[in-house]
């Protein structure tokens, strides 16, 4: 079983109280939530150990959150980088809060997700 797949279990069956379908767009994993707003996961194709898991807040006044690996440039102050966690903005972020691995991590951020709901 591959990593997509696990974070797919863990979403469906530990977080079932707030997930109501998950499906996959090409290569990543979406989760639609009980309040109809999304999270995306997506684990990078080609680097090893790189992902995001972006939550989109549509009808909460646009906000996202979104916990990411990725290599951004932009966020090289961050102190976890490049660990890093856009909190309730694109332009807002912060060390990331979670554990630095995918699935401890995932974990984390859906019960950030699930306290928000």
């Amino acid at each position: 079983m591959s990593i997509i797949d696990d974070l797919k279990r863990i979403a469906e069956v530990e977080y079932a109280d707030i997930v109501k379908e998950t499906l996959f767009i090409g290569y990543k994993l979406r989760i639609i939530l009980v309040d109809n707003s999304f999270i995306n996961v997506h684990l990078s194709q080609r680097i090893p150990d790189k992902f995001s898991f972006h939550w989109e807040c549509i009808s909460s006044l646009g906000m996202l959150y979104r916990y990411d690996n990725f290599p951004d440039k932009n966020w090289q102050s961050v102190p976890t980088y490049p660990h890093h966690f856009h909190d309730d903005s694109q332009d807002v972020v912060k060390s990331s809060p979670f554990p630095l691995n995918s699935i401890d991590g995932f974990r984390a951020f859906m019960e950030f997700v699930k306290k928000k709901i």
